[in-house]
This record gives structure tokens, sequence and C-alpha cells, in this order.
């Protein structure tokens, strides 16, 4: 079969993306004579330069055979050239593109795929297999192979390993490819692959190392900030106990809602102590690790035990347990000093004149009283309301009086604070209440009460008896 009759019949078989070789000038042509010949599709000579190539090729008296050297007739093959097959299909996944692939595959053509347990026995359904497993990038390379010629047929087998794009993972199989001439075209009638039987009988080999190593896949993810790339780390059936919810996660979607809030954190974590065990295709880490909060600065401890499982020829999350430190459970230390300091963090939220800032000093479940407002606020969006006019007037706090009480994860600071009004150089004394909780890691107001003081209004009243007592010793001493 001439030159020109085979690149016209692969330009209407592939259409102009084709897996055309590259034509050299002073060179004969063969779609199997070197691995670098099959290039990526962008750079690739389209099918009708080809067939403009293929027929000057014959003008200038140029070998119109299919392959090069010496053939005993046209559907003979060598084993360099059914090695180059391999690199066809192997340029085919590199294209990330699942019909060029089922492409390379015989009208009749049967694949036993290696993570598959259905056989796929035409175009659709080879096609189907490699929309999952492109996603994963994968690039191929022969380690061992047998090749065995015959009569209008080539098989070539052995075992071969994949290079995971997607995370570098590497992942051996043996195969078995028999080809078959169909249309002028050497394609793959027959494709069994599977994995190495010694790793199901014996397990997935992993070291302490590189389970400590599946962590950073998780982070890394985290760190992209999508919450499908964070649910498509765990297990087809995968569980997760989050740190800050009740409800147990247990399929892709409820996963990946548990991450669409966490992410707003922009949480990055990192293992403080680990304890790993490995066992037959399954391996854990537990220990503790820390989280830095990029959204707010904030470093939070919890322990967890990752259960991973090799699953689709990577390694994924099949049990996720978080747990914030028992010890935080217990009641959180704070000094009277450091209630006192509280103050100070809503205070200068308040020099923000951001009402957001403001109110995200409050707990989730917080009651604000204000001084200049009936309503009481009970949300966020209204606590923030308040302060979107409060904030007007460029408030500066500065606490007069202050009493501590210390409960089990709460404090009080209760007494006297005066504002100076920036926005016109007021000063307004005010009575205020701050009850504080331990919540997700930090202090927040859980109840704010702030009132004008009384006697402004209502006119002076007597004092405490033994405050004027403590004022006429005084006196006396004097």
């Amino acid at each position: 079969m001439k030159f020109s009759t085979i690149a016209i019949n692969l330009s209407f078989l592939y259409g102009a993306n084709a897996f055309a070789p590259m034509a050299r000038v002073g060179l004969s042509v063969s779609p199997f004579s070197q691995v670098n010949d099959f290039a990526p599709i962008s750079g690739r000579t389209s099918s009708a330069n080809l067939s403009l190539y293929m027929a000057n090729a014959v003008k200038e008296g140029q070998s119109t055979k299919k392959f090069n050297g010496s053939a005993a007739s046209e559907d003979s093959i060598s084993e360099k050239e059914v090695r180059a097959l391999f690199e066809l299909w192997n340029s085919a996944l590199a294209t990330g593109d699942s019909r060029i692939v089922a492409s390379r595959y015989a009208k009749e053509g049967v694949l036993l795929p290696t993570v598959s347990d259905q056989p796929r026995t035409n175009y659709e359904s080879i096609k189907d297999y490699f929309d999952s497993f492109l996603l994963k990038k994968p690039q191929g390379k022969i380690i061992d192979g047998n090749i065995h010629i015959g009569n209008g047929w080539a098989s070539d087998s052995g075992i071969y390993e994949f290079t995971m794009g997607a995370t570098g993972d590497k992942v051996k199989a043996r195969y078995t490819y028999n080809y078959i001439k169909e249309n002028g075209v050497w394609k793959i009638q027959h494709h069994h692959s599977s994995v190495m039987p010694e790793e199901i009988a014996f397990g997935k080999a992993i070291t302490e190392d590189e389970v400590r190593g599946l962590f950073s896949l998780w982070n890394n993810a985290l760190a992209s900030l999508d919450p499908k790339k964070v649910a498509s780390r765990y297990a087809k059936t995968g569980v997760l106990l989050p740190t800050v919810s009740d409800v147990p996660r247990t399929d892709f979607t409820s996963i990946e809602d548990y991450f669409v809030n966490f992410l707003k954190l922009k949480p990055q974590g990192e293992i403080i102590e680990s304890h790993v065990t490995i066992g037959k295709n399954w391996c854990q880490d537990a220990g503790i690790y820390e989280f830095t909060m990029g959204a707010t600065g904030k470093k939070v401890k919890g322990r967890y035990s990752f259960i991973y499982v090799y699953e689709d020829g990577e390694w994924k999350i099949s049990h996720h347990h978080s747990s914030v430190m028992p010890e935080g459970i217990m009641p959180q230390a704070i000094t009277e000093q450091e209630a006192k300091g509280l103050f100070q963090l809503w205070n200068s939220a308040l020099a923000t004149l951001d009402p957001d800032t403001v109110a995200k000093r409050y707990a989730k479940n917080a009651v604000l009283l204000p001084t200049v407002s009936d309503i009481p606020r009970t949300d966020y969006e209204l606590i923030k309301d308040y302060f979107v006019g409060f904030l007007q007037k460029k408030p500066q706090g500065e606490i007069l009086e202050s009493n501590i009480s210390i409960g089990h994860n709460w404090c009080q600071d209760a007494g006297i604070y005066e504002f100076t009004m920036g926005a016109t150089g007021d000063k307004v004394k005010g009575r205020y209440t701050f009850v504080y909780v331990f919540e997700d890691g930090e202090w927040k107001i859980a109840h704010h009460h702030s009132s004008v003081m009384p006697e402004a209004f209502l006119g002076p009243s007597p004092k405490p008896a033994a405050k004027q007592n403590k004022e006429v010793a005084m006196e006396t001493t004097v």
C-alpha cells in the first residue's frame, strides 16, 4: 500500500488532529520509525500536509511501503515497530482525550482494564474507561516486554509502569497487547492490563515515610481552597468525623460540604506527632496536628487518625477522625489579666471601622444589648448592623473600672468604660458587661450588655454604705 493512500485513509479516519508521524525530509517515513515521531497534537503535521508530503515522496522515488526496511509483505512488521505501537497508545494518553485513546483500538477490540471489572468491547465503553483514567494524567513506560509476530498479527506482553502526573504516584502492572492490521493501520485488537499479583497477595508496598507523605497530598488539597479537590482525596466509601461538626460525613457530597466552610479559614496543617501502622493494602497515621488559619492567623491543635486504602491505583483516605485536644475541653485556663485583655481585641476591632470585623468578635449565639438601641441583637447580621451606625462616630474605648469572674470555659468582665468619639471629640461613659466563652479555639463575646450611666438621667443616688465608710476612713487618715 502506498504512503499517500495510507495518509489519506488516516486523514479521513482521524481528522486533522490525527496521530500522524512527523514528516522528515530525506528519510523514508514510517509511523514506527522513532518514538519522537509521535509528538503532541499541537506540534504534529496535519493530515493534509502529511498527504502532500507523501505525494511528493512518491514523485521523488522514495519507498512507498508502510514500514522501513525489507518486508516480506505489506502486513509484515518488525519487533521495533511493534514496540513503537505502544508509544502511539502512550502518546494518545498524553493528549488527555479519551476519544483519541479509544481510536487506537480495533473496531471489535477488547479491553480488560487494570481497575475495572467490566470488559470493554466497543468504542464507547473503551472511551468511558479512559474518561476516568486520564484524569490521573498517566504516562507509561515498558519495563519488561516480550514480542511475538505472526501472520497479520503481533503481540507485546510484559510489565509497564505508569507515572500519574496528577499525583506523582508510580504504578506497575502487567500487560498484553494483541495488534492486528485494520484498514491499513495497526490497531489494538486485545489489551489486558492487571495489577501486580504479589501486591494483591502481600499488599501494596509503602514505607512509614511514604505514609506520612500522604498527609501532604491532603494538605495540598486544602491549599487549593477547592472543596472538591479535598473531597477527592477520600475513598469511595470514606468516612470523615470532622473536628467542628457533629455530623459524620459518609459520601463525597457531605465531605465536600464540610470543607466548603472549613476552607474559608484558609487552613494549612502540620503534623507534630505521628504514629504509623502498615497493613495489607492499608495503612494508618495517627497523632497530633496543628493548623494555621490563614484567614485569622490562629493556630489550632487537634488529634487525628487517617486510615488509607489502596484504591484505583492510589492511596485514598478511608477514614479520617479529627478531634479537639481533650484538655482543651476542660476549663480553658485564663488569668484575670488575660480576661481584661480581651476587651482590647474588641476595641482594636472598633479601630478598624469595619462592622464585619467587630461582629466577628462575637460568639455564634451571642447577644448584644447595645447602649443606644432598644433592639436586642441576637445574630451576626443584627450585631453587624448596629456597628454600621456606631462606627461612624469613630469610637475608642478605655476601661475605667473592671471586675473579673472566671468559670468553666467562660469569664466575665463587668464595670465602667469610657469612649472617646474620634468624629466629634466627645467623651461618653457607660456601664458594661462582657461574658466571654471559649469557642473554636478562641475567646469570643457570648453576651455584651452596655448601658448609659443612670445618674445622668435619674440624679445621684446614695453611695453604698461600705463605700461611704471607706471614704470617711480615708478622710480621717488624712
